[in-house]
């Protein structure tokens, strides 16, 4: 069964324009507009960053990664096809076309010909502030009263 999950994300006109030729192989017109299908999205920063199927020159699948600045990206619509869950009978329904597949989805990468990956460098997590002791007194303790003048 063929996996029919992932995303469409559509430019801006002036974004597409700034990116110029270099965003044009993986773009895909549809009745709703240009976009790129992507498998996942991740919008957690300054950047959004889109993970998308690919396949080289000598056939390989491999998957890339797009980055693209956030103020660039006019909407993200997920296309999903969860299985059906709860009571009731169940109506199985046929994808249109699963994501992934048409005009423009797949990228040709020269085998051996892109740069080798650097690994990620992880930053140790954040310590965590240490917390105070409450500053309370036991139930029968009397209380201080603050003097009146």
């Amino acid at each position: 069964m063929p996996d029919n999950n992932g995303y469409a994300v559509f430019f801006y006109p002036k974004a597409l324009e700034a990116l110029g030729e270099g965003i044009k192989p993986y773009l895909q017109d549809g009745p709703a507009g240009v976009h790129i299908v992507c498998r996942e999205v991740d919008t957690g920063g300054a950047l959004v960053k889109m993970t998308l199927d690919a396949r080289t020159t000598a056939g390989d699948t491999i998957q890339l990664e797009l980055l693209v600045p956030t103020s660039m990206v006019l909407m993200i619509v997920s296309a999903r096809t969860d299985e059906a869950f709860g009571f009731g009978p169940r109506i199985a329904v046929e994808a249109a076309r699963p994501a992934g597949e048409g005009t423009g989805a797949q990228v040709e990468v020269k085998a051996g010909g892109a740069a080798a990956k650097k690994p990620s460098k992880k930053m140790p997590p954040k310590a965590a502030k240490k917390a105070k002791p409450a500053k309370s007194k036991p139930a029968g303790a009397p209380r201080k009263r603050s003097k009146k003048k």
